[in-house]
């Protein structure tokens, strides 16, 4: 039997050396995925094929490197055929804010927002920031528009660092194949304005005051200060339907249109989502107490809210966010 890794150990690592990598592979198969889902159910094909192969890991890299490899071609094979995940502003441009305009698309169209605290390593700060930017929605999104190898290959080199060859050898690529794929692959996230590298702002005390008088606006439905904590070129979108809105006149204009059974909810906060403030949305229920509505997501800047994402799967996520069926009283 070979060694664990490149270090001295000679025997072969435990099912707890494996589970250790869990979260950080959990983030590699959502990048990879756009659902939290699917990328729970690659990490545990993952660690069974791990547990299953163990007798003949030979060390010739380390167990991480190994995990690694392993989840990467797990959810190539996922992928293989499979129509890529989006977000609204994928889809088509802005329309206006009118019921008319609510086209759903089948759950399994939409990137799907990941709970940091299933993602979330600690260590370097420099790497916990890279990894939470890595995971941001746009970028997440961005990333289902590159062919999976292509997508893979970016990942592999420009988040979680690889050398080319190693990429090139988990992909039976050539070095140079690998290097024209992350060439295509800038090109195509440069379009979007994005890069696997861009860092977004933290939330410091200011920004969090802002947020507080955010929600407080939107539990009281109050116009006039929703207006003063949203910005004028903000966006809204509401998966699984395709519309999506721009500009902070047609967002009002929504909330007190086809929007206005939002009016009396109740903002419960949860784990940030994919980095960000994220909040379980509860409606008034006419038989008494508050029903749940969607995971409310909001992009701050330092000036006010610039993106509002009101995911309604709330079968699925409000578990998977551990926010309650209901809330009673």
């Amino acid at each position: 039997m070979g060694s664990v890794s490149s270090s001295s150990a000679t025997s072969a690592p435990a099912f707890g050396e494996l589970e250790a990598h869990r979260r950080e592979l959990t983030a590699h198969c959502y990048r990879m995925l756009g659902s939290p889902f699917e990328a729970e159910d690659a990490v545990q094909d993952t660690l069974l094929r791990a547990w299953r192969s163990i007798d003949r890991f030979e060390g010739r890299s380390s167990v991480r490197s190994w995990l690694y490899r392993i989840a990467t071609n797990v959810c190539l094979d996922m992928l293989d055929g499979r129509k890529r995940r989006a977000r609204p502003m994928d889809l088509g441009p802005a329309l206006a804010p009118i019921e008319a305009n609510l086209q759903p698309f089948p759950d399994e169209d939409w990137v799907q927002p990941i709970p940091d605290t299933l993602v979330a390593t600690d260590g370097d700060p420099a790497d916990v920031i890279v990894g939470r930017e890595s995971i941001r929605l746009a970028f997440v999104a961005a990333l289902q528009h590159l062919p999976p190898r292509q997508r893979a290959a970016l990942i592999l080199c420009e988040v979680l660092q690889w050398k080319a060859a190693e990429a090139a050898e988990l992909l039976g690529m050539t070095v140079a194949g690998v290097n024209s794929a992350l060439q295509r692959a800038r090109a195509t996230l440069a379009e979007r304005e994005l890069s696997s590298s861009a860092a977004g702002a933290r939330l410091e005390a200011a920004d969090r005051e802002i947020l507080d008088r955010y929600v407080k606006a939107f539990e009281r439905y109050d116009m006039d200060a929703l207006a003063e904590v949203i910005h004028e070129d903000a966006t809204q979108s509401m998966p699984p339907f395709s519309l999506w809105l721009e500009g902070r006149d047609d967002i009002l204009s929504w909330f007190v249109g086809p929007g206005d059974g939002c009016r009396g909810s109740r903002l419960i906060p949860t784990a940030n989502a994919n980095g960000l403030p994220a909040f379980g949305q509860y409606k008034p229920d006419p038989d008494g107490g508050h029903m749940p509505w969607a995971l409310h997501v909001v992009e701050m800047d330092h000036d006010g809210a610039v993106e509002l994402t009101f995911f309604l799967d709330t079968a699925t996520l409000f578990p998977l966010f551990g926010l309650p069926e209901r809330l009673d009283g």
